[in-house]
């Protein structure tokens, strides 16, 4: 694990694009801690002002139809989406980890059926089975968080089998093997710690593209109505587009923002800890 830490670290040093991205996100990871002190208004709380345009009284980015602070719900819908978004990449970079890593070491009969299935997953459009379940078990912040964690959870599996397969015949395994260790043992002390950097470099993109779902989700009516998303003020301002466009477009804005910065991220963990890339650049 210390492994992990110090190649992170010495990622981070030596990689411009992750160390930015890194910056950004600590900003926004303060705002959601300090969402109470910088936002003005309660983002919940129904006013007299109602499509003020932005910049207009004490709205710096106006208000919504139900006079609610947009920049206040902007603040708070960070909360909402940065929770799904690492929740439910962790879930599926876990999940990914530990099955594609004992497929992969394993083999036999256990690798034949998660390959089947992550083929099974490849073929079906996720979005639309995401769509599926959120219908039939709620559209609940939970529940959200599940489906996405329980269905991207594949492209993590097949990422890490790959590592386990090429690991696995390396001389430090083996001589282990011979030993006398356990399976599990050589999963846990040898295979996943040596293979889990193109899982984390999917895995901090997998936060983006949660977000972009549990976004998709609530533009489509299907996100949690009791808590305030950056989805859930597009969904409510596209009927005043034409008349209160500031509703949806900085809601938008602050959804495109997130996702450069995990994909700053992604992107510069994937070149910073794979050596073939590394000298390429």
């Amino acid at each position: 694990m210390s492994s992990i830490f110090s190649r992170l670290i010495s990622a981070l040093s030596i990689n411009r694009r992750l160390r930015s991205g890194c910056i950004l996100l600590l900003c926004v990871v303060l705002v959601v801690i300090f969402a109470g002190a910088i936002a003005p208004y309660d983002p919940y709380k129904l006013g007299d002002d109602l499509m003020v345009r932005p910049g207009v009284g004490n709205h710096f980015l106006g208000t919504t139809a139900m006079g609610q602070d947009v920049f206040s719900m902007i603040i708070y819908g960070s909360r909402t989406s940065l929770s799904i978004g690492i929740v439910s990449a962790l879930i599926s970079g876990v999940i990914g980890t530990l099955i594609g890593a004992a497929a992969g070491y394993f083999r036999g009969k256990f690798d034949i059926v998660i390959s089947e299935i992550i083929n099974i997953f490849l073929m079906i459009p996720t979005f639309f089975l995401i769509l599926i379940i959120v219908a039939l078990f709620g559209s609940s912040m939970l529940n959200v968080m599940l489906v996405i964690g329980l269905t991207s959870w594949p492209s993590n599996a097949r990422m890490m089998r790959v590592q386990a397969l090429s690991i696995k015949e390396r001389t430090f395994v083996k001589s282990a093997v011979a030993m006398g260790e356990s399976g599990w043992r050589i999963l846990f002390k040898y295979i996943i710690p040596n293979g889990i950097f193109p899982v984390v470099a999917n895995t901090t993109m997998g936060v983006a593209s949660a977000i972009l779902t549990e976004a998709s989700l609530s533009f489509l009516g299907l996100g949690d109505p009791n808590v305030v998303s950056w989805g859930q003020m597009i969904f409510d301002g596209k009927q005043y587009i034409t008349s209160a466009w500031w509703i949806s477009t900085f809601a938008g804005l602050a959804i495109m923002f997130i996702v450069i910065i995990f994909y700053m991220i992604g992107d510069g963990l994937n070149e910073a800890l794979n050596p073939k890339l590394r000298r390429i650049r």
